[in-house]
This record gives structure tokens, sequence and C-alpha cells, in this order.
């Protein structure tokens, strides 16, 4: 926690709603604040652990602000995850922006602990005292200052000082670009939390990013498309597929249904902005083997996290999702809808990664990309999405030179 440095005068400044961006709610603590990713009502709507860990970590969630302060000092209360047999997790990684370019990074020991059983799927939760996070010799001049938190830890915001006023971060006028995916969205290897490859992309496209990547949890649940219509944006994408056949949640007969009433309750909010559905990166275990998924047990006894699909192939006649099957059937929604709806694309997430990255740059665990990786895939989508002829293209760089509808 704060001790008090020489040389500095320090201000306290209440955290507030207009000095955060990327968080749909605050929840009060008796520690300070808890971003959340999900609204209020889709949490009391969710019964899954899973969801409520992932929607609690703040991926694409910062602190975002103007001073002239030297120093800034946050003190936080994290929750580690710690996974039983496997090696012990870095700490979670807070990267420092000034004037959008990088310029530090720290991390906040201590906290919560939660450990997590992945053979028995048991979680005990171990209480623990904040830490403070600390930035000095920061440039003597008014700028702005961006303190992204960490992509896959759990922050309750306790206290944010520093030794010269601070005021909110005017809107700058870049367009708000809210994307919704699996735990590769939500950041999964990534390096830091500006190096999910949603935030890389983000930067490069000089967008404005709300993350709701939520690792394991890209179900097509209905509080989810909800909350997604509820939030304003300027352009929207949903990255579908890969949680689907981890969880064998449902069939070919309910994953069509599911997909268009999920466009159909985003499409209530957003009838006009530009809608890009990806389907999933290149996967090899999943590709033609539907789920579940389960953790690979020789990995865990070598001290290290893998998995394997545990369906079994003959299972796709009676309809289980594989995801050659959904990019399949994605690609046939987004035809058919388009007909009707001209700012609904569609992206082929082997686009992103493909047969050539898993030959050059395998899954690590078999799931999810490395923090290269990610870098790789942002970039990718930048291109392909923000370039000339992409569903986010700018006004002109469209096919027929659409402009962007704007928020609703």
């Amino acid at each position: 926690m704060h001790t008090e440095q020489p040389g500095h005068h320090w201000i306290t400044t209440p955290l507030t709603p207009d000095l955060l961006r990327g968080a749909l709610d605050l929840e009060r603590t008796e520690h300070g604040l808890l971003p959340h990713r999900l609204p209020a009502r889709a949490r009391a709507q969710n019964t899954d652990a899973q969801l409520a860990m992932a929607e609690s970590q703040p991926s694409g969630v910062r602190l975002v602000f103007r001073t002239r302060a030297t120093a800034v000092e946050l003190d936080t209360l994290p929750t580690k995850r710690v996974y039983t047999g496997a090696p012990p997790r870095p700490d979670g990684v807070y990267d420092l922006l000034v004037d959008g370019l990088p310029a530090g990074q720290g991390s906040v020991a201590g906290g919560h602990t939660l450990t997590l059983d992945m053979t028995t799927g048991g979680a005990e939760h171990r209480a623990g005292a904040p830490g403070t996070l600390r930035f000095t010799d920061l440039p003597d001049r008014e700028k702005d200052v961006e303190v992204w938190l960490p992509h896959n830890e759990t922050t309750e915001l306790v206290a944010l000082r520093t030794d010269a006023p601070v005021t909110p971060v005017p809107d700058r006028g870049d367009r708000v670009w809210l994307h919704h995916g699996s735990s590769i969205s939500h950041g999964s290897d990534a390096a830091s939390p500006t190096t999910t490859w949603p935030a890389r992309a983000a930067r490069l496209a000089g967008a404005d990013l709300i993350n709701l990547g939520l690792g394991g949890s890209a179900l097509l649940d209905p509080f989810t498309a909800r909350a997604l219509r509820d939030t304003p944006a300027d352009l929207i994408s949903l990255k579908i597929g890969i949680n689907l056949v981890n969880a064998d949640l449902m069939r070919l007969r309910a994953f069509t249904p599911a997909v268009h009433g999920f466009l159909d309750t985003v499409r209530e909010g957003h009838p006009t902005t530009p809608l890009l559905v990806v389907s999933p990166l290149l996967c090899p275990i999943h590709e033609d083997t539907p789920g579940p998924t389960a953790p690979d047990l020789s990995a865990l006894g070598e001290g290290r996290l893998g998995f394997l699909a545990a369906g079994d192939p003959a299972e796709r006649a009676q309809g289980k999702l594989t995801l050659s099957v959904i990019r399949d059937e994605l690609a046939r929604i987004v035809r058919q809808r388009a007909a009707h709806d001209p700012h609904l694309h569609h992206l082929d997430g082997r686009a992103l990664y493909g047969e050539s990255d898993a030959a050059e740059s395998p899954l690590p665990d078999a799931l999810h990309p490395d923090a290269d990786t990610h870098l790789r895939i942002g970039e990718r989508f930048a291109e392909l999405a923000f370039g000339t002829g992409g569903a986010f293209a700018a006004a002109g760089d469209r096919p027929g030179g659409e402009g962007s509808p704007g928020r609703p």
C-alpha cells in the first residue's frame, strides 16, 4: 500500500466513471470499485462461475485522464489465479501509455488468491490485501495518461494519487469498437493488456475499444446479446464458435436459430451499425473433432497446461459441432441475412490464424495463441476489418463509399 514518497505532494482523486473506459458497470465494494464488463442485469441472470470470473477480469479496461503529474500511484486489490499442478502464473501486468505511446509497465503483488483444480472443477478463494502500482518520472507537461488494467486478473480499484491535478480526457471523436469473443479475444496468453489482439488492432486503427471477449464464455447467451444491444458503439464484431465446441453446448439444430436470435437482439439497438461476424481461428484439435474440450492430464503431469478434444468425430452425423461445421454455417447465415442487411459482414477466422500460422507458431496449449501471435492477429484484423474495403473502413474506403452510420 501507499507510503509517502519524498518530493511528492500527493493529490487523491476520486475514482469516477468519467476516468474509466472499457467497463460496462462499476460495482462499489468495501475496498473501492470493481469494474465489470457485463452489466448488473446480465450478471444477475448468470449462474456460471467461469463467466463470473471472466467478465470481472478487466480486459480492455483502462483509467484515462489528463494531467501534468510526473508521478502516479494506483492502489488495487487483485485476484490471482493458481491452477493446481501447473506452474505459478506471473502477476498481472499494467500498461502505462502517455499520449498514446508505451511509457511503462508494472504489477501489483499480493491480493486475493483463487485456486482452481482443472481435474475436479473445484475452486478455493483466499483473501488478501491491496497493493500499490507506482509510475514516476513522467514528462512534466500536460498529457493524456492511460493505465490499462491487467486483462487476466480481476482488479478492484482502491485509490488514485498523483502529484498534480487530474481531469477527464475529452472525447476525441474516435469510433467506439465493441467486440465480443472467447478467451482469445479476452487476451489468453498475451503479454500485457495493450498487446491482446483486440487492443493491438484498436491502437492501429485509432478505435476506442470495448472488449467483451469473455474467456470460455462466448456461448450466445441472450443476456450478452442484450448487453451488446444496449452499449453505444460505432462498430461491432462478434467472434463466434470455439467456446460452443469447448463446452459441447448445443447441436447444429440449436446453433442456427441461436445465432439468428443473437444477431436479431444486437440489431434491435444497432440497426445499421457495421456488424462483423468472425468465425473461429484455426484450432487443429477441433477442426473436425467435436467437444467437449478436456484438460490434457499428461501435460498437467509435466507441470504445464494443455487441452485435447474429447469428442467423437462420428458424432457430427448427429449434429455435434466442430469448427469446420460452425464456419460453414456462419458463412451461410451471414450470406442469407446480408441480402436484407447491407451493414452485416463476415470474416473467416482462418484469415487471422490459419494453416501456415499453425505450422510456424503452433498453439502452445492446443487452444490459445502465444503472445507474438496475438500481435500478428491484431495486425491482420486491423488490415482486414479497418483497412480499405473492410467492414470497418472509414467513409470513402468502403465498397460503395458508405460512411459509418454513427452511434445509436
